[in-house]
C-alpha cells in the first residue's frame, strides 16, 4: 500500500520547491520593505562587528611580521591589543544586533499567529459541518514558534556570514590577494556540495510536516467518534486509518537523518578543504614572497572566523532554512480554484445529487425511512445496524430503546445525514437523507438533530431559542416574535431560567450554565424550529424526570414527527411506538405490545420499574 493510497501523503502546501518558494517570495518581500529601517539598523551593527573580523586576522599577521619576528616585542604587543580591542568592539556590535534582530521576528510571529487564527475562522465559516481542522492547532503553536525560531537563526547566522566575509576577505586582500586565490575554490566547491542538497531535503521536510498534520486531522475525527467506534467495535478500522501515518512519519524521519549525514559531509569539505589547501600551498606561497604573518593572518581569518561563521550558515540554511520555507508555506493564502470546464461542471452537479446504489429511489409519504440499511464502523467490522427496515410516519412519535452502545446514536446519525448506509437507503420526507454541499452551510429544512452535547452559544436569550427558525418580525416592532418564543419558554418551563438569567435580551455565557440548563435551551430552540422531522439523542439525559417529561410532551404536541432516542424507559412509555434494538434483531411496536414480542424489552421495563418501586 502506498503512501498515496493511506491518505499519508495528504499535501497542503504545493507541489514543488520552487512553486512554495514563488508562493512564499512576495510576501517575504512585503515583509522586509515593511522593515527597512530595522535592516539598516541591522546591516550597521553588523558591519561594526565585520570590523573585529578584519582586526582579528591583520593583527595577528602585523605582529609576526613587524613585531615579534622582527625583533620589536612592543609593536608586536601593540598590534595584538588592536586585535582584542577589535574583539571588545565585535562584543558591543553584537549586543545591538540582537535588539536589531527582535525587531524582525517578533513582528513575524505576530503575524503569524494572527493568520493562523483568520484562516482557522474562514475554514468553520465557510463549511460549519466540517470536522474541527485540528492542524490550525498545529499551526498556531508549533509551526508559529517553528517558524519563529528558524526566521531569527538564520537571519542571524547568515548575517554573520555575510560580514564576516567581507571583513575576512578585505583583510586577506590586504595581506595577500592571492591567498584569496587559494582558499576561495575548494571553500565554493564544499558550499555547492552543500547546496544540492537543499532541495531534496526540503522535499522530505514538507512531507514530513503533511504527514504531521494529516495525523492530528486523522486523530481528532477519530476522537470525536471514540464512544461509536468502541461500541460498534470499529477499533482495527480506526487502527488501519492512523497506523498508516505513523509508518509514514517514521520513513520521512529515517530519510531526514540520511540527508542530514549527506549534509554533514557537504559542511566537513566546506570547513576543512580550504585550510588544507592553504597548508599545503604554504611551500609555494612563501617562495613567492608571502611573509609567515600574513599566511598565518590568513589561517587565522578561516580558522578563527570564516570557517566558523559558514559552518554555522549551512547548518541553519540546510535545517531552518528548509524548515522555515515549507512551514511559511502554509500560512499562506490557498490559491484562487481553477475554473472547472463546462463538463466537469455538469459532472460536479450530477455527483452532487443524491442517488442510491444503481436504481432510482421510489418516493415516499414516510416522515422517515430506512430501506435493509447495513451500517458498519469500518471494513471487517461487525454491522451495527444489519438490514434494518423502518418506517416513521408523519406526526409519530417514535422512541428508541437498546442497550448502551447498540446502534441508537448511529441510527439518528444516519437519519441527520450525518452517516451515510454502508447498503441500503435512507429517506427524510421522501429523499434521500444525505445533504447536498451546496446546502451545508445552512439549517436543514427537513429536520433537527439534539446531540447529548447540548449547543448554546454566546449571545443571548433570544439568540440561542431562535437560531433554528427564522421569525420574521415586523420592521415596526422588533419585538413582533416574542408571542411564539416566549410560548416556547412556558412549553417547556422555561420561565424560571429565562428569568434568572436576565431576561430574552439577556447574554447566555455557556460556561456558568449547568449541562441540565443547556439542554433545557435546546430543546426549547427545537421547538422553535419549523423543521418536520426532531431527532433527540438522548437530549434531555440531563435533565430531571418532571422536566424531561415536560420537555417530551410538549416537542410530541408541536406539528411534525418526534424520534427520541430514550435515556428513560419512561420516554418510550409515553411515545406512539418503540423501536428496540438488541444486537440481533429489532423489534418496533406500541408499548403495550412489546413485552409480549420482545425478551430485551421485557427485561428493561422489569428493571425500570424495579428501580421505579425501590
Amino acid at each position: 500500500m502506498t503512501a498515496t493510497e493511506t491518505g499519508a501523503d495528504t499535501r497542503i502546501g504545493t507541489g514543488t520547491e520552487a512553486e512554495a518558494w514563488r508562493r512564499v517570495a512576495p510576501e517575504g518581500r512585503r515583509f522586509l520593505r515593511g522593515r527597512r529601517s530595522a535592516l539598516a539598523r541591522l546591516a550597521a551593527w553588523s558591519l561594526m562587528e565585520s570590523a573585529h573580523t578584519f582586526l582579528g586576522g591583520y593583527g595577528v599577521a602585523r605582529a609576526l611580521d613587524d613585531g615579534f619576528l622582527a625583533g620589536r616585542t612592543g609593536t608586536g604587543l601593540a598590534w595584538l591589543a588592536a586585535a582584542a580591542a577589535g574583539a571588545l568592539l565585535g562584543g558591543f556590535a553584537l549586543r545591538g544586533v540582537f535588539a536589531g534582530l527582535a525587531d524582525l521576528v517578533e513582528p513575524l510571529r505576530d503575524g503569524l499567529v494572527r493568520r493562523a487564527v483568520r484562516q482557522a475562522l474562514d475554514r468553520a465559516v465557510a463549511d460549519p459541518a466540517r470536522t474541527p481542522d485540528a492542524g490550525a492547532v498545529s499551526r498556531l503553536t508549533q509551526q508559529t514558534e517553528m517558524a519563529r525560531d528558524s526566521f531569527a537563526g538564520l537571519v542571524l547566522t547568515v548575517r554573520s556570514l555575510v560580514f564576516t566575509a567581507v571583513g575576512a576577505f578585505a583583510g586577506m586582500a590586504a595581506l595577500a590577494p592571492v591567498l584569496l586565490l587559494v582558499v576561495l575554490p575548494p571553500l565554493l566547491l564544499g558550499v555547492a556540495a552543500f547546496l544540492a542538497t537543499l532541495r531534496p531535503m526540503a522535499a522530505v521536510q514538507r512531507r514530513s510536516l503533511d504527514t504531521d498534520e494529516a495525523l492530528a486531522d486523522r486523530l481528532g475525527e477519530l476522537g470525536q467518534g471514540l464512544r461509536d467506534i468502541a461500541a460498534g467495535g470499529g477499533q482495527e478500522a480506526a487502527r488501519a486509518r492512523v497506523e498508516p501515518l505513523i509508518a509514514a512519519q517514521e520513513r520521512l524521519a529515517r530519510g531526514l537523518a540520511r540527508w542530514a549525514a549527506l549534509r554533514i559531509l557537504a559542511l566537513g569539505a566546506a570547513g576543512r578543504l580550504p585550510v588544507v589547501a592553504l597548508l599545503v600551498a604554504a611551500p609555494w606561497l612563501l617562495a613567492h614572497g608571502v611573509t609567515a604573518g600574513t599566511l598565518a593572518g590568513g589561517l587565522t581569518y578561516l580558522v578563527q572566523a570564516l570557517l566558523p561563521a559558514l559552518h554555522s550558515a549551512m547548518t541553519a540554511l540546510g535545517s531552518a532554512g528548509t524548515r522555515l520555507l515549507v512551514v511559511l508555506e502554509r500560512f499562506c493564502d490557498p490559491a484562487p480554484p481553477k475554473s472547472p470546464a463546462p463538463a466537469d461542471t455538469t459532472a460536479a452537479a450530477e455527483a452532487a445529487e443524491p442517488r442510491s446504489a444503481g436504481h432510482a429511489v421510489p418516493p415516499s409519504a414516510a416522515a422517515a425511512e430506512l430501506r435493509g440499511v447495513t451500517f458498519a464502523y469500518g471494513r471487517g467490522a461487525a454491522p451495527v445496524l444489519d438490514a434494518l427496515d423502518l418506517v416513521v410516519r408523519p406526526g409519530e412519535h417514535l422512541a428508541v430503546v437498546g442497550p448502551s452502545g447498540i446502534g441508537k446514536s448511529t441510527l439518528t446519525a444516519l437519519l441527520a445525514g450525518l452517516l451515510a448506509p454502508d447498503a441500503g437507503t435512507v429517506l427524510v420526507a421522501g429523499s434521500a437523507a444525505a445533504r447536498r454541499a451546496a446546502d451545508a452551510g445552512v439549517p436543514d429544512p427537513r429536520r433537527t438533530l439534539l446531540p447529548q452535547q447540548a449547543y448554546v452559544f454566546t449571545g443571548t436569550v433570544r439568540e440561542n431559542l431562535t437560531h433554528l427558525c427564522a421569525l420574521a418580525p415586523d420592521p415596526g416592532d422588533p419585538r413582533s416574535g416574542d408571542a411564539r418564543v416566549r410560548g416556547a419558554v412556558a412549553a417547556l418551563g422555561l420561565e424560571g431560567l429565562v428569568e434568572r438569567l436576565g431576561g430574552l435580551d439577556a447574554d447566555v455565557l455557556p460556561r456558568l450554565l449547568s449541562r441540565g440548563e443547556s439542554q433545557h435551551l435546546a430543546l426549547a430552540a427545537a421547538y422553535l424550529s419549523p423543521a418536520p422531522l426532531l431527532l433527540l439523542d438522548e437530549a434531555t439525559c440531563h435533565l430531571d424526570p418532571r422536566t424531561e417529561e415536560r420537555a417530551e410532551r410538549a416537542l410530541a404536541a408541536r406539528p411534525g414527527t418526534l424520534v427520541v432516542v430514550a435515556h428513560r424507559l419512561s420516554s418510550a412509555a409515553r411515545a406512539d411506538r418503540v423501536l428496540v434494538l438488541d444486537g440481533t434483531r429489532a423489534v418496533c411496536g406500541t408499548p403495550a405490545e412489546l413485552p409480549a414480542r420482545s425478551p430485551l424489552y421485557r427485561d428493561l421495563v422489569g428493571k425500570w420499574n424495579g428501580t421505579a418501586d425501590a
